[in-house]
């Protein structure tokens, strides 16, 4: 596979493309920008070939279902996710679909809370969140830099979830990947995270720029916390990823630049739903850092 030189198909063959072929490529590509994925490494988790992954997510393959299910595992989802459609699996199921068919995000938005609520399993800012402050976003936003400085300011521990995860694990995150795979690491994330949330009633959290990628542990995040994007321009993460001595593949990829891009589109989306939203790279580390404060007490409860 190395050394292929991959094109996007003609345009005017794009027509000609089954309509259902299409929205399954789309649904591919989404699914592996959301994962922070290349083409290569997903090809190569999956047993294929890249000119057939290209081929799969450009609508002009006719993929088996072995296939399929091969590529499914290798995104880590469901093939009824990779089909598209998994709300069709009880009567009630398509109910609730119906329900909230057509719906803008912000009535969606208020379902998803009022749905929390009745099971449990978060608040619109009630007391399950206590005092933690959850900054999220892609590395190179400002995550460790600032939520240190922020956690200082407020006076609560300051606790990195990647070194949670990799203290459960008793190894590096690359070694979790590597030697036990991503559902491992969504396992380790999710009792990283149970237990930080248990015990640090008061914290800033800075969180693995994937975790929105898992429903499950971003459900949980959001119901416990205050969260904060820290977002930033393609360069800027670019640059200060490498100035951190960063050596993982994306950082040395000679296609770094679009791979970052298609990532930041991709779980943008995801990041937006955090309570607020703070842009780093439009001035200065200090003038960042007090309106990230203003944002933080803002929210946060106010002491009696």
């Amino acid at each position: 596979m190395s050394g292929t030189i991959l094109h996007e198909v003609d345009p005017v063959a794009k027509s000609d493309r089954s309509p259902f072929l299409a929205a399954l490529g789309e649904r591919v590509r989404a699914l592996r920008a959301r994962r922070g994925l290349t083409r290569k490494a997903v090809a190569l988790a999956a047993d294929v070939s890249e000119r057939h992954l290209a081929n799969l997510e450009y609508g002009t393959g006719n993929p088996s279902a072995l296939v399929l299910l091969q590529v499914a595992g290798a995104l880590h989802c469901s093939l009824a996710e990779l089909l598209g459609d998994e709300t069709t699996l009880s009567p009630e199921w398509l109910l609730i679909r119906e329900l909230l068919q057509g719906r803008g995000d912000a009535e969606l938005r208020r379902a998803r809370i009022a749905l929390g609520e009745l099971f449990g399993t978060g608040t619109a800012g009630g007391t399950a969140r206590g005092s933690r402050v959850a900054l999220i976003g892609l590395r190179g936003a400002g995550k460790s830099t600032l939520g240190q400085m922020l956690a200082d300011e407020l006076g609560f521990p300051f606790l990195e979830l990647s070194r949670e995860i990799e203290k459960f694990a008793g190894c590096s995150i690359a070694e979790i990947h590597a030697l036990y795979g991503m559902n491992a690491y969504r396992r380790y994330e999710r009792r990283a995270l149970e237990e930080t949330i248990q015990l640090y009633p008061e914290a800033v959290i800075a969180t693995p720029g994937g975790l929105v990628s898992d429903a499950a542990n971003f459900n949980l995040l959001l119901s416990h916390c205050v969260t904060i994007w820290l977002r930033a321009g393609a360069a800027d993460h670019m640059a200060r990823v490498s100035a951190q001595g960063d050596t993982r593949p994306m950082a040395a990829s000679p296609e770094a630049m679009e791979d970052l891009q298609r990532i930041l589109a991709g779980r943008a989306a995801f990041y937006s739903k955090a309570e607020f939203s703070l842009d780093t790279s439009a001035q200065p580390l200090d003038a960042t850092f007090d309106v990230l404060c203003a944002l933080a007490r803002q929210a946060l409860p106010q002491p009696a």
